[in-house]
């Protein structure tokens, strides 16, 4: 096997698409201060443990782990950084005020989560930490169609669905409290039939809520449905007037549905979720939502919500970028070139200079301008290049 070969669903980034990226996480980050958020690094490795806190089990089997040779313990290569933002909320700064915290970085995945996309994801998102209210939901979603409105995405579908519904529903009912995790995968995967065999001993109420939510989807109309078939009780209640305010917030930014059986990320959610979409990726391109008891595990139970993205997958849909303009320079030391060709850079300008005896190629510059003597020999000149 040759030994440049790369891993599956592992690769290098080349220079256009790597500058399509670099511009889009520029853009963001900068767009998340003006909103007031400040940056961390969290580590690209922790133990297990801190990494596992809060995190569901599909977070567990797409981490890698190795043994740290100075401790012996277990490490992990983080496969998503929410949990790690949290915990940098809730044990390093520690504040009582409200908090908003983004971050950019590689995560790594054991397995694809999709046929072409990568095990290497760059990830982007933003946090707030400290307000329970749904005004930060709002921020979140409202931060999030931004960040596509940036990438000049303007056709969206946002997705929105609730943990607090199934919650809700199963509450007063032991055995279906107990089948929980088994309940929230098969309304991940709208599975009527496996859903008619589990319910089938439950009570008559939460059976027929249940069974109807697979088919709970569609425009803000189908809360209205929702309300005449679920139960009419305080927590279905509190969860669909949210998803009906928060579908409101987004009218006229996207095209708004919701879904009551969507509970992916359900194993630490605890609140509103929402996925975005758009044309040309079936995966949703961002996802966000509650998770207000994952700092519990790190000394500190605060309310939280949030959203991130994978900018490689979103960059991979934007056309090729355009190649900068540039200005060719000769190779040289005599001083009033290293000033002229210093002049122009630090107004912006890309000057490159050629290496002796080699030709330029370069998938990003189009040098369109030379740098040149005058016909006096004296002064260093722009010229156009035909």
């Amino acid at each position: 096997m040759p030994n440049w070969l790369l891993p599956e669903h592992i690769a290098d980034v080349l220079p256009s698409e790597a500058r399509k990226i670099e511009e889009l996480r520029r853009l963001m980050l900068d767009n998340f201060r003006r909103y007031g958020y400040e940056l961390v690094m969290p580590p690209l490795l922790e133990y297990v443990e801190s990494l596992m806190t809060g995190a569901g089990q599909d977070v567990e089997l797409r981490t890698f782990k190795l043994v740290d040779q100075i401790s012996g313990r277990m490490l992990g290569l983080r496969a998503d950084m929410t949990t790690q933002v949290a915990r940098i909320d809730a044990h390093l700064l520690n504040r009582h005020s409200v908090t908003r915290l983004c971050y950019a970085g590689s995560v790594l995945h054991t397995r694809p989560s999709g046929l072409h996309t990568t095990r290497e994801p760059l990830q982007i998102g933003a946090e707030i930490y400290g307000h329970a209210g749904l005004e930060a939901d709002a921020e979140i979603q409202e931060l999030a169609l931004a960040s596509l409105a940036l990438a000049n995405f303007t056709d969206v579908r946002l997705d929105l669905s609730h943990v607090g519904v199934l919650r809700a529903i199963i509450a007063e009912c032991p055995q279906a409290s107990k089948d929980e995790a088994a309940l929230s995968a098969l309304l991940r995967g709208k599975d009527v039939p496996g859903l008619e065999v589990l319910t089938a001993n439950y009570s008559p109420v939460v059976r027929d809520a249940l069974r109807a939510l697979p088919n709970l989807y569609g425009d803000v109309d189908v809360l209205k449905r929702a309300r005449e078939v679920l139960p009419d009780v305080p927590g279905v209640a509190k969860a669909l007037a949210e998803l009906a305010a928060l579908a409101g917030s987004a009218i006229g930014r996207a095209e708004v549905a919701i879904d009551l059986a969507d509970l992916r990320g359900y194993q630490y959610e605890s609140g509103a979720m929402f996925a975005l979409y758009v044309p040309g990726l079936p995966n949703a391109v961002a996802r966000g939502g509650r998770y207000d008891h994952v700092g519990e595990a790190f000394g500190r139970a605060r309310p939280a919500t949030g959203f991130s993205m994978d900018l490689r997958e979103l960059a991979r849909l934007l056309p090729t970028a355009e190649r900068k303009h540039s200005i060719r320079a000769p190779w040289g030391n005599a001083p009033e070139l290293k000033e002229k060709i210093a002049e122009l850079r630090k107004s912006g300008e890309v000057v490159i200079q050629s290496l002796p005896g080699h030709s330029e190629e370069q998938d990003e510059f189009e040098c369109d301008r030379a740098l040149v003597l005058d016909d006096s020999g004296s002064n260093w000149i722009l010229k156009n290049l035909g």
